[in-house]
């Protein structure tokens, strides 16, 4: 691959928790999925990728713990994806064949800077 960085996208949706998919529903997610996945990783742009359950603390800066996952502006993060690409715009378009967008959520795109 010419030069390339990596940047992460982040998937984020609404959540429903009223919402149970039909198996085939879900079967064909895990579809969807595998197959954005796979491309990726044949097209040699993945570097790794996570999916996030509805479990979770939040721990703020005054030491609190709240039970529960972050909310905001009706959507949580579902997960995270590192991807190689040339541009940011490259990664753009990695990020517009996201399965996430079938489901009404939306792909945020940030460059990785070394630390």
């Amino acid at each position: 691959m010419k030069s390339s960085k990596e940047f992460m996208l982040l998937f984020r949706f609404e959540p429903n928790f009223n919402f149970q998919p039909t198996p085939e529903e879900e079967a064909l997610m895990h579809q969807q999925w595998g197959a954005y996945i796979g491309g990726l990783a044949i097209q040699e742009k993945l570097v790794g990728t996570h999916q996030l359950g509805f479990e979770g603390v939040k721990v703020s800066a005054d030491q609190s713990v709240n039970q529960g996952i972050v909310i905001a502006e009706n959507q949580t993060l579902g997960g995270n994806m590192v991807v190689r690409a040339s541009s940011i715009n490259e990664a753009v378009e990695i990020a517009k064949s996201c399965p996430i967008l079938m489901m009404g959520g939306n792909v945020e795109v940030r460059d990785i800077l070394p630390m």
